[in-house]
């Protein structure tokens, strides 16, 4: 039976492997003659996955189910991310609307996950930590601000 350890190694490096691919198509589509409106979306997409690969970077804790969420969580986090990329540039009706559905589904899972290991659904970043990408600063009423709008 293979060790945890050796387990998570082979995760890691099957999602880096994935993720240097994706990083290469990404550099090379933007060398190939990619058009300067393709720019923005190829370094949003790329930051977001060099986000996510930072991320899933931990220290394991001894607890695998904590550990699966801890890295699940980026990957989420990035695929949410690229999503919102293609709602700001992308063009194809069908791909914004899968975007959109994309960034439903991975949110319900993210907010699953912790659940399951017992965290809030929705992270707390520490304080003073920048927003996260896409996040819209709230002012005090906002909570408030849909009330009586049907």
């Amino acid at each position: 039976m293979p060790d945890m350890r050796d387990t998570r190694r082979s995760i890691r490096a099957v999602l880096a492997s994935l993720a240097l691919s994706a990083g290469t198509i990404l550099a090379g589509a933007t060398g190939l003659g990619a058009a300067p409106v393709d720019a923005p979306f190829l370094a949003e997409s790329d930051a977001a996955m060099g986000r996510m690969m930072s991320a899933m970077t931990i220290k394991p804790s001894g607890d695998v189910d904590r550990d699966f969420v801890a890295m699940m969580v980026p990957h989420h986090q990035s695929a949410i991310d690229m999503a919102q990329a293609e709602l700001r540039y992308g063009t194809n009706e069908t791909l914004r609307r899968m975007a959109q559905e994309i960034i439903v589904a991975q949110q319900k899972e993210i907010a699953e996950m912790r659940l399951a290991i017992g965290e809030p659904a929705a992270a707390t970043p520490p304080p003073g930590a920048p927003a996260p990408p896409g996040a819209q600063p709230r002012s005090a009423s906002s909570p408030h601000m849909h009330q009586g709008h049907k």
